[in-house]
């Protein structure tokens, strides 16, 4: 591989299907995702866009699920006389880093059953290009070092901030949440940092939605550029 290529082209693809029920539109399917051309180093692009396939796999087996859902819900208001309102299950991928050898890949999927309004979970994932490996969070600290503790102290100190600012964004109880509900996988890269997100009702209410925190590479002590180097 030529190692002046040091990121990905990429394309996204857009999936529609919409689900009926006797001829009645019960839920619709959207996938927005990429599809990576790595010129210099087929056996990664293929492992990186195979990771993504099994993961939009994943989604439309969960996806028929909520099918089998909806098309009972849809028999029940019609003996109920209740008014029927169609699922919606929508994953959306975003690239937020593409560069320095390393591709940060994040996905929300979004699902809307019928209630007051509904929920998007996410999922990420991280990989070095030359070999088309995921690099888990703690690729990216010194050995021992005590990385959950260095980032959910940084992050209690951006939400003491936050809070500040913006009083009722997360709950009475968020410094311990923010802790207890810590998960090394829930995390990418940016140009301008590290983010760490929390789910829906991990440390917030669902009107303040996915939480980030973006932690700076100056206070991890590493930066892309490095990575690069060492490769």
């Amino acid at each position: 591989m030529n190692r002046n290529i040091c990121r990905a082209d990429i394309k996204t693809e857009d999936f529609r299907r919409l689900f009926k029920f006797n001829n009645i539109e019960i839920m619709k399917l959207n996938i927005k995702y990429p599809i990576l051309r790595l010129n210099y180093n087929p056996n990664s692009e293929w492992l990186i866009n195979s990771e993504i396939a099994s993961s939009i796999d994943e989604y439309i087996k969960r996806v028929n699920e909520l099918y089998d859902q909806a098309a009972n819900q849809y028999r029940e208001t019609l003996i109920t006389d209740y008014p029927f309102h169609p699922y919606e299950a929508y994953m959306a991928f975003s690239v937020p880093y593409n560069q320095n050898c390393l591709l940060s890949v994040y996905d929300d999927e979004y699902e809307f059953t019928g209630g007051a309004h509904g929920n998007t979970t996410r999922s990420s994932a991280t990989w070095e290009l030359f070999r088309g490996t995921r690099l888990p969070l703690y690729s990216f600290f010194k050995p021992g070092t005590d990385y959950k503790k260095l980032l959910t102290d940084e992050i209690i100190a951006q939400a003491e901030k936050n809070l500040a600012e913006n009083p009722g964004i997360y709950f009475d109880n968020y410094k311990d949440l923010i802790v207890s509900a810590f998960n090394p996988d829930s995390y990418y890269l940016t140009p301008n940092g590290l983010v760490i997100y929390y789910q829906q009702y991990d440390i917030a209410p669902y009107s303040t939605g996915i939480v980030e925190f973006t932690i700076p590479y100056d206070k991890i002590g590493w930066s892309p550029e490095s990575w690069r180097q060492i490769m």
